[in-house]
């Protein structure tokens, strides 16, 4: 993901493309959200009262048929939720959309409250009593569903807590979250003459010419300056929120619960954890070293971290042509992968247009199975997006491959949501390479290892910030100041000792969303990286079968664990070396660097 909204400085000649939400529905105020609302709230009615309190009696063939009453009311909730997200998306800065996505926020909370008992009592049937019913083949499809949510049996609380903690969600933590959007949307920047977004101002820090990159860096460090009290308030109330939670729930620690929504054991990413940590020398100290070398500067600024290499003319990429790159290379790895990535640009599924108030960064919504994912990008034309493009295909080829699981089994753990939209980003990126000039290799080289440092030990610094953030909290608020050494010191540890750092850095953790969306969510990054890599190595090896097998495992969605969907190609993440495995990937690009000179 980037976070890059601004206009490119020479203005593309092809038209981007816009996604069409129609397909979800026509427009906010169409009366088939109203009439699947009240439908939705009448389903989930009239559930509750004939299935409360049942489900011990049901026989397998019953409860599978009940479990697919219940599917069908979440595929028109997040039918609903999905058209209201995107189109806030679309433009947070306008009322109309803020409104409508509260609303309809409100009305899914209200009416989910009616089906909480459900997972509940799932949860309370006794192991045994349960694997009797899983003997009939109708429930036995749902066991991979009910496998992992029994992974929160022992952290559910009463029916009435869990009912009220549901409904006071949208004025608590949501209410914050929304608070920050709403901010960072609204904030506007002036450089150089010009008022800009908060993301067109992030653009700018990869700019050739390091004045521009410098005014940027020091213009959105005041900019965020200004707002820290806010920022740190916010920061401070979801994590006492999260704490409470936790104590209520008994988690461990912080990351507990969002290891148990992965599906990943606590030492597995303890044990990422510690092999990124421990290459911090050998990866990123070692290319920012020569990154410095290559500027010719004695210490980099946070402002150099993204800088373009010299002679780096990074030329205008049309869309047509990014389309045909990526498309391409899908195709040389599997024709049915390509064919699937086509349906995305013969329909209106993708957002790549460049205008105000349009979210950031770039995701792919998987909506729900009975629809089709949506893409949104912010297209500028460099190579960076072309990957982008990769990238957030691989997420829409997988969602559209797993749907076939339905609404409750197609949707992977963050741990491997990322692994499709990785590989995919591999595939192009090879592919480039092969056709590039020794020069070209070189700075596409460079490049990949700036996208897989920022992925692999820029997220595993942000989940180290936030472990050391979430613990010290625990102890009493934090104050702005404190805040920004933590992060200071986290940057200093990963990026090491090319980089001098000025006073305005110390406010950049404050613009990373991830914090306050979901915490400790970005692991998955890396999780998903290195697992990548480690596939990559494989396929180049020339394993039988693996492209068969690879599209096996987009296919089962979230039906299997890591393990099991790693078995079939030899590898194993709860071994200590499967993590370095990847990192070697990212360290044998250096070394290529590095020979270079």
């Amino acid at each position: 993901m980037n976070d890059m909204t601004a206009a490119p400085a020479t203005p593309l000649a092809s038209p981007l493309p816009a996604w069409d939400l129609s397909d979800l529905y026509p427009s906010p105020d169409s009366p088939l959200v109203t009439e699947d609302l009240a439908r939705a709230e009448r389903m989930a009615k009239s559930f509750a009262q004939a299935h409360a309190g049942t489900l011990a009696s049901l026989s397998g063939a019953a409860l599978a048929a009940v479990i697919a009453e219940y599917e069908r009311i979440q595929e028109i909730l997040g039918r609903v939720g999905s058209y209201a997200q995107l189109l806030f998306a679309e433009d947070s800065t306008n009322p109309e959309h803020g409104r409508f996505y509260q609303t309809v926020s409100e009305r899914i909370t209200a009416i989910a409250s009616d089906l909480i008992f459900f997972s509940l009592e799932l949860n309370r049937l006794d192991d045994a009593v349960l694997e009797a019913k899983l003997e009939d083949a109708a429930l036995a499809r749902y066991r991979p569903w009910l496998r992992d949510l029994r992974v929160f049996r022992p952290h559910q609380l009463d029916d009435q807590l869990e009912k009220l903690n549901h409904e006071r969600d949208l004025t608590a933590s949501q209410a914050w979250i929304r608070l920050f959007d709403e901010t960072v949307a609204a904030m506007r920047i002036e450089l150089a003459g010009e008022t800009l977004t908060v993301s067109d101002t992030l653009n700018k820090l990869s700019d050739q010419d390091r004045g521009v990159r410098e005014a940027a860096g020091k213009a959105i460090g005041k900019a965020f300056g200004d707002n820290i009290r806010l920022f740190s308030l916010i920061t401070n109330t979801l994590a006492k929120d999260k704490e409470i939670e936790d104590t209520w729930r008994k988690y461990e620690r912080p990351t507990s619960y969002r290891n148990r929504s992965n599906m990943v054991e606590d030492e597995v990413v303890d044990a990422l954890v510690t092999a990124v940590r421990g290459s911090y020398p050998r990866l990123s100290h070692r290319y920012y070293q020569m990154k410095a070398k290559w500027l010719g500067l004695p210490k980099l600024q946070h402002w150099d971290r993204n800088a373009p290499l010299p002679n780096d003319a990074d030329r205008l990429i049309e869309w047509p042509e990014a389309e045909k790159q990526v498309l391409d290379a899908y195709a040389a790895f599997s024709p049915e992968l390509a064919a699937v990535g086509r349906r995305f640009f013969e329909r209106p599924w993708i957002d790549a247009k460049l205008r105000p108030g349009k979210s950031g960064g770039a995701f792919a919504h998987a909506t729900v199975p009975s629809v089709h994912p949506y893409l949104l990008l912010n297209y500028h034309g460099k190579t960076r997006d072309v990957m982008t493009l990769a990238h957030e295909l691989g997420h829409g080829v997988h969602q559209v491959l797993a749907g076939p699981q339905g609404t409750l089994m197609s949707h992977t753990p963050l741990t491997l949501a990322e692994t499709a939209s990785v590989f995919g980003e591999m595939l192009t990126f090879q592919a480039l390479l092969n056709t590039a000039s020794p020069a070209q290799r070189r700075i596409m080289l460079a490049a990949k290892v700036e996208d897989m440092l920022n992925t692999v030990v820029r997220q595993i610094a942000f989940y180290q910030f936030e472990t050391l953030l979430h613990d010290e909290r625990r102890g009493g608020e934090l104050l702005p100041e404190r805040i920004g050494a933590l992060w200071l010191k986290v940057q200093t540890e990963s990026l090491g000792p090319a980089f001098e750092f000025t006073p305005e850095y110390s406010v950049f953790w404050s613009y990373v969303p991830h914090f306050i969306h979901s915490p400790f969510y970005v692991y998955a990054y890396a999780f998903g990286d290195c697992l990548v890599n480690a596939l990559y190595s494989v396929f180049q090896s020339g394993h039988p079968g693996f492209q068969a097998k690879y599209l096996e495992m987009l296919r089962a969605g979230g039906t299997k664990r890591h393990k099991d969907l790693l078995a079939p190609f030899g590898l194993d993440a709860s071994d200590p070396a499967f993590w370095n495995r990847g990192l070697d990937v990212i360290s044998g690009f250096i070394d290529e660097l590095e020979a270079g000179g």
